[in-house]
């Protein structure tokens, strides 16, 4: 007591603290801690409505403040990948030469302007010159070649530098594809500035520049990244985003779905890449959000045009032989084929990530970019299929050909009934010689310090490995036209086999391969080309691409990344295969010292602090003694040193032999003691717990049906343990591990009957909460 009169005691629950509630950087959420936050705050929205007009008003717009987010993040995410498309276009055309009559067009937006340009010579016009052109005054010879040589290289190493120096500077989040991170992030995992404005600035200018600097990466996974990260800063705009993780994780799973929609022109296949592939949490509302979004965001992509094709799709395919039956048994070969290749392609690239971060290759990462692009742009000008982007080559492959088409691809004798010319004998030549560079360039781009997709390289596999096929039945058909196999069904002078057909099934199977996606996959495929009575052929290659490569590895190239950066990350399509219980994984062992645990009275502040300060642990449990460990509840460390740091600036008096008690009633002290400290509102008083007997397969279903931060692990109803939060998890073991104290010598002592004050945990009765007028009450 003072000259004032008694000072005011802080009382977190009545007078909440800011920080309390919060985590720390790469730290896990409480999925449990955050819905029961928004069901209060909802509750509370809820019964004020019925009181007057304002509040009634306030309730609605907070009902539709998810959709106008959704609204936002589909017109934000639309305009950037609309931006991206068209600056990556101009920027790869960039590297062959220059358009005299405006240098922002890009090779083809120039040849439309002139009027010399004719259909079969479509791509050359005077207005666009090649650099060779510029310097030489010719476009013939070898010193032409040369210097469009020189400078390809020059651009490619120009536009690379550019990436990695923007992203080692100003943002490093900004590197690779950003899709294991994300996946970690949704599961409940805090990445502070990983989805921040810095990282979608930079990450939208570099995406630019490495896609257009020829590296054998895409931009549809960075996409994902892009479109999260408008969501994330949007959701500062709102109130019930900006406080609540679990909330925040639904708009990002929705965003998720908005990458995937800009990035293909899929929207449909975009809400189930979310569902499948990326989300952790994924309830009926943010599947409604996500397909509103995703619409949205194709809406907006379709509105700037970006493929000039008035289309939304990026390989728009319009095959005219329809598929037989015969030919499953082609599309299941090359199914094999994406497994296999996708099996290796993990095993290859995750060893040389793993160097990459062991060795001093790692130490510098600008200087592996440059070697990777010069070494790119050496090897890929002299074919015309990898000099070419990974999309206008996808393109190229999923093409059928006809009467007008100058493609090498269609080099055939007659276009009628297509015997094999000189021309498609080249293009074949120049395609294995395609397959094998990109099998081998892109296990050592991914993962470089760029943005970095890995859609479009996978496709590109899988769309040369089909074509090449492809064209092999077709010949097979044409000059055995009468065996058993094509008899009846493939009549001479007939086109009965489609090559893009082939090129567009490897595509498939070899992203789902590496990815090991299914119908989301599918339903991209579809979308992405309009070939929608294809499906059964894409169906039959990814699923065999599926079991092929989980016969080498369950894991897919995002999760194996997740796993090799230590990430903490329950897989929910994991099978636990242990039969242990929670006793047998606990951490220390029963030797160990004793569990830290804090009691409900009794300790001081100076006593909390030095526990605090000898241990490293993120929560300590609450009991009602030393003597009887009873269980009372649990308080996180952050809110704790939050607390008590208030309370020294904020309440006068408490000092470091104030008592600290977690009770609903402050014990009566002596006149000269200093005042206790009351931090019940900050302790959960209904933590999770199991007994020290229950299965590991059933926790580790708990902490991933549940989203658990800790769960506490009691013995004969006492206190016995703490399973650790998820960022514990140890990479060679990836369970909750556990911290166990010595069980007591004493008997238990005889429960006291459940006030609103205390709670029950005895195991061989009804489990009884009950709790005060702001949780809710739970008797079973």
């Amino acid at each position: 007591m003072n000259g004032n009169g008694p000072s005011k005691l802080v009382d977190p629950l009545e007078d909440p603290l800011p920080g309390v509630g919060t985590y720390e950087d790469f730290n896990t959420i409480d999925w449990v801690r955050e819905k029961s936050k928004d069901r209060d705050r909802h509750r509370e929205i809820t019964n004020k409505s019925r009181q007057s007009t304002v509040a009634l008003l306030h309730s609605v717009s907070d009902a539709f403040s998810g959709w106008l987010l959704m609204l936002l993040v589909g017109l934000m995410s639309g305009a950037l990948a609309g931006g991206i498309d068209i600056a990556a276009h101009w920027l790869t055309d960039m590297k062959g030469g220059v358009c005299l009559i405006g240098f922002w067009f890009n090779h083809e937006h120039c040849c439309w302007k002139s009027n010399e340009a004719t259909f079969q010579d479509r791509d050359r016009c005077p207005q666009w010159q090649s650099w060779a052109e510029l310097i030489t005054g010719t476009s013939e010879g070898a010193f032409a070649y040369i210097v469009n040589y020189l400078m390809y290289i020059f651009w490619a190493l120009l536009f690379s530098f550019l990436a990695v120096t923007l992203v080692r500077a100003f943002a490093p989040y900004a590197c690779g594809s950003g899709i294991p991170e994300i996946k970690t992030i949704l599961s409940g995992f805090i990445i502070r500035g990983y989805l921040g404005k810095w990282t979608l600035i930079i990450k939208t200018i570099t995406l630019v520049l490495a896609v257009s600097s020829g590296l054998s990466l895409g931009k549809e996974g960075p996409l994902v990244h892009v479109a999260c990260c408008c969501a994330n800063i949007l959701c500062h705009l709102f109130t019930k985003y900006r406080k609540n993780e679990a909330k925040r994780r639904e708009v990002l799973s929705a965003a998720a779905a908005v990458g995937v929609s800009v990035a293909f022109g899929a929207p449909i296949g975009g809400v189930l890449f979310s569902l499948e592939e990326v989300s952790y949490y994924f309830p009926l509302k943010t599947l409604w959000r996500s397909f509103f979004a995703a619409l949205v965001a194709a809406f907006t992509l379709r509105s700037i045009n970006p493929f000039g094709n008035s289309r939304l799709v990026l390989f728009y395919v319009e095959f005219h032989a329809p598929w037989h039956l015969v030919e499953l048994a082609p599309f299941v070969l090359l199914g094999i084929f994406g497994g296999l290749w996708g099996a290796l392609f993990i095993r290859a690239n995750i060893a040389w990530c793993r160097r990459r971060k062991t060795t001093r290759l790692g130490h510098y990462p600008v200087i592996e970019v440059l070697v990777v692009a010069a070494l790119t742009a050496l090897l890929a000008y002299p074919n015309s299929y990898t000099r070419m982007s990974g999309a206008e080559l996808i393109s190229e492959l999923f093409n059928d050909c006809s009467l007008l088409d100058s493609s090498q691809l269609c080099g055939y004798k007659q276009v009628s009934d297509r015997p094999a010319g000189a021309g498609l004998y080249t293009a074949l030549w120049q395609l294995a010689l395609a397959l094998v560079f990109k099998m081998m360039i892109t296990v050592i781009t991914f993962g470089m310090k760029v943005p970095s997709g890995l859609f479009i390289p996978s496709m590109a596999v899988g769309a040369i490995a089909g074509r090449l096929l492809g064209v092999g039945m077709e010949q097979l058909a044409y000059y055995n036209h009468d065996s058993f196999i094509f008899k009846g069904w493939c009549s001479p002078g007939a086109d009965c086999i489609t090559p893009g057909l082939y090129a567009m099934v490897g595509a498939a199977a070899c992203l789902g391969g590496v990815t090991r996606m299914t119908v989301s996959l599918v339903v991209i495929m579809f979308e992405l080309t309009g070939g929608l009575e294809y499906i059964v052929p894409l169906m039959a290659a990814t699923m065999t691409s599926k079991w092929v490569a989980d016969a080498f590895g369950r894991e897919g190239i995002y999760e194996a990344h997740i796993r090799l950066n230590g990430y903490p990350f329950l897989e929910p399509k994991e099978e636990f295969e242990h039969s242990s219980l929670t006793v047998d994984v606990m951490r220390p062992k029963r030797s160990d010292p004793a569990l830290a645990v804090l009691t409900q009275e009794g300790m001081t502040v100076g006593q909390v602090e030095a526990l605090v300060e000898s241990t490293h642990y993120s929560g300590f449990p609450v009991v009602v003694s030393q003597e009887s460990q009873r269980l009372v509840g649990f308080v996180l460390r952050r809110d704790l040193l939050i607390s008590i740091d208030n309370a020294r600036k904020r309440q006068e008096g408490v000092v470091s032999a104030s008592q600290v008690v977690f009770t609903e009633h402050a014990p009566s002290v002596a006149a000269d003691a200093p005042p206790p400290l009351r931090l019940r509102g900050i302790m959960d008083l209904s933590p999770f717990t199991v007994t020290d007997h229950t299965p590991m397969d059933i926790t580790v279903d708990i902490f991933r049906k549940l989203g658990l931060r800790q769960c506490l692990v009691t013995h004969n109803g006492l206190k016995q343990n703490t399973v650790k939060p998820l960022n514990y998890i140890h990479q060679n073991f990836p369970l909750p591990l556990c911290l166990k104290s010595a069980p007591s010598t004493k008997p238990p002592p005889a429960p006291p009957r459940p006030t609103s004050h205390t709670r029950s945990s005895r195991l061989s009765g009804c489990y009884m909460c009950v709790c005060d007028e702001k949780r809710t009450t739970l008797v079973c």
